[in-house]
């Protein structure tokens, strides 16, 4: 398995993990096709999504893969009045990571990073590896550890 940046750094912290690759022939990289392909509850599978607020600038955000993220919520947790979801075209240039394989470990910078609270029903969650085509396997104390990240509730009900 060739190593990606968020791999290298996870090896480089010492944390324990798995990476798990799947098949991407068909073209299916939603978080719940991804889920359904490795085997695991959409719940635990979680996607990172990247926004941008008006004075706080670019955040990440990592929800359940089943889940759709609460723009109002994640402009509170946030400490903006507005956020809009970044365009696709403009994930890799301001991450590093394409629409799809982006990871919240090894950005091109750190980013204000927020956890969807049902995170903590895991002993391990699911993200995606920094490619389309693999997920790493971690514990939430070691992620949240990696990218500073603070959680929260997140997501619509």
């Amino acid at each position: 398995m060739k190593k990606t940046n968020a791999l290298r750094l996870v090896d480089a912290a010492n944390y324990n993990y798995t990476a798990r690759e799947y098949d991407t022939s068909d073209g299916e990289i939603s978080g719940v096709a991804v889920a359904a392909k490795i085997g695991e509850e959409p719940g635990r599978v979680f996607k990172t999504l990247v926004t941008e607020g008006k004075s706080t600038g670019l955040n990440v955000f990592i929800i359940p893969s089943n889940a759709e993220l609460d723009l109002k919520k994640a402009a509170i947790a946030a400490g903006d009045k507005n956020i809009e979801m970044i365009k696709a075209r403009d994930l890799e240039p301001k991450t590093g990571y394409v629409h799809g394989g982006c990871s919240p470990i090894g950005m091109k910078k750190s980013l204000p990073t927020f956890i969807d609270e049902s995170a903590i029903l895991y002993k391990t969650i699911f993200v995606s590896g920094g490619r389309i085509g693999l997920q790493i396997n971690i514990a939430l104390p070691d992620l949240v550890s990696m990218t500073n990240a603070i959680l929260c509730d997140l997501v619509k009900n």
